[in-house]
């Protein structure tokens, strides 16, 4: 899908419009796009096609690339959000970033929160003309994106534990895996970023205005804290899980004690009920009138015995 936006002015004030050809100035937004679209959008922007397919490959690391005829193609890796088994789940995926003399592109497999910002108004000071600027905005939305996903898990991950507190089931183990998994990833794509970033800090655009430059230190700084706190959080989920692991062997543990010790106790009458049992002459107290109760006062007294002693092994 295309889509392509101009920043416009009307009555002092500033508008982002949708319009349907490519024009100076303006922005092509494109969402999982098919080889024609591709082609297209190559053909009238003179941009190699090899720019345009780069954020659609999910391996692709992040990294910045030129070409002769001066586009400049901006690869980052971008958090998302997904809903699976009813549980939201986090991953990243590329972005392409084409700046060219006259027009920006961006290209991304799925819809952004991040691109999504920039159409429905939600970044001030936003000009599709202004692209060393809009690149930057771009960058710094990127980054607060990754913290308040960052401490989205945080939480979620505090949620999980208070119920494996109750529950000590698998499948909160299994959340907090998942939990970690998405960690590994953030961790992942913020270093990568990271390199691109402070590459980009040498282009000439980047240096052309100093206000720029603030702007992509402050990007860096932030990445730099996602960074730290992907870290911070990775390392607390997984001694959280070793923990919570050990927790549930340990119980097991206990059950597995509690039962072998129930197990001694119901022996005893069994062993001697079996013997007394036996259909062989001369059993003891056969032909005791009361011999039933002395042989039951005897087995209850046994087990009685037995259980104190387990007790007080802490075998219950």
């Amino acid at each position: 899908m295309i889509s392509i936006y101009k920043s416009t002015e009307e009555h002092e004030h500033k508008l982002l419009k949708q319009i349907d050809s490519i024009e100076p100035g303006c922005w092509i937004n494109i969402v999982a796009p098919s080889d024609q679209e591709l082609l297209f959008i190559s053909r009238k922007t003179n941009v190699p096609i090899d720019f345009l397919k780069a954020a659609l490959d999910d391996e692709e690391t992040s990294r910045i690339d030129s070409d002769d005829e001066k586009n400049m193609l901006v690869l980052l890796d971008i958090p998302f959000t997904e809903m699976e088994d009813n549980s939201l789940t986090y991953d990243t995926y590329p972005l392409g970033i084409i700046h060219t003399d006259n027009l920006l592109i961006t290209v991304c497999l799925k819809n952004s929160k991040i691109v999504s910002d920039f159409i429905d108004g939600k970044v001030k000071s936003f000009f599709t003309f202004k692209r060393s600027r809009f690149i930057l905005q771009i960058l710094y939305r990127v980054a607060s994106y990754y913290l308040i996903y960052l401490r989205q898990i945080d939480k979620k991950s505090l949620l999980i534990e208070r119920k494996l507190h109750k529950s000590m089931k698998n499948k909160e183990l299994i959340q907090l895996l998942s939990l970690e998994k998405s960690l590994v990833y953030f961790s992942t794509s913020l270093k990568s970023n990271e390199i691109t970033l402070e590459k980009m800090l040498k282009l000439d655009i980047m240096q052309k205005y100093p206000e720029d430059q603030d702007i992509l230190e402050d990007v860096i700084i932030e990445n730099k804290q996602a960074i730290e706190m992907a870290n911070i959080y990775s390392n607390i989920l997984s001694g959280t899980m070793d923990a919570f692991a050990s927790v549930i062997s340990n119980n097991l543990n206990i059950v597995m004690k509690l039962l072998a010790s129930i197990t001694i106790v119901m022996s005893i009458p069994n062993m001697i009920s079996g013997m007394f049992g036996m259909n062989v002459r001369a059993i003891p107290f056969a032909e005791y009138p009361y011999g039933f109760w002395i042989i039951f006062s005897i087995i209850l007294g046994l087990s009685v015995v037995t259980t104190i002693f387990l007790s007080k092994k802490d075998m219950f």
